[in-house]
């Protein structure tokens, strides 16, 4: 189950919810994980900065934040729901100008991205991060997009 909302009142059109719901929904097969539910929230920097602030100690915005509903000591109690993936649509934007491509390729890439997160995947250490550049750049690539990352070392997005 796969939910798309947005806040505050952004107005996300039928193309952008229907990219997010191709990647959250490619990701989620590449992963053997279709039957699992997660939310995605589509907000702005403020939104997104007040998050990171409240639930990182990161005080200001970033483009993509997940919420994993499968840690700590519930985390097995209904594993059939990820969790939440928030995005920032502003800083999507800005990041699409900046690195060149389609705002469809980085909500694309920021949606798989979060995904992958609530699935356990994280890129603190380097060999862990490649192994997250390289799912992430399968989803990408089934997708259609080539964000350049044909050496494997691709761009891996997050709250840094």
């Amino acid at each position: 189950m796969l939910s798309i909302n947005s806040f505050p009142e952004i107005e996300i059109g039928e193309q952008t919810e229907g990219v997010v719901k191709k990647a959250a929904e490619k990701t989620l097969s590449v992963e053997n994980s279709e039957d699992c539910a997660v939310s995605i929230l589509l907000t702005d920097d403020s939104e997104i900065h007040r998050l990171n602030k409240l639930y990182r100690n990161v005080d200001r915005p970033t483009d993509v934040l997940a919420f994993a509903m499968r840690e700590g000591e519930d985390g097995e109690l209904n594993s059939e729901i990820l969790g939440d993936v928030v995005i920032s649509l502003t800083t999507a934007e800005r990041q699409a100008d900046e690195y060149e491509h389609s705002l469809e390729e980085e909500l694309s890439l920021l949606v798989s991205h979060g995904i992958l997160h609530l699935l356990g995947y994280d890129h603190e250490e380097k060999d862990d991060m490649l192994i997250m550049q390289q799912k992430q750049n399968e989803v990408l690539h089934s997708l259609g997009y080539d964000l350049g990352e044909s050496d494997g070392t691709g761009r891996i997005s997050c709250a840094e």
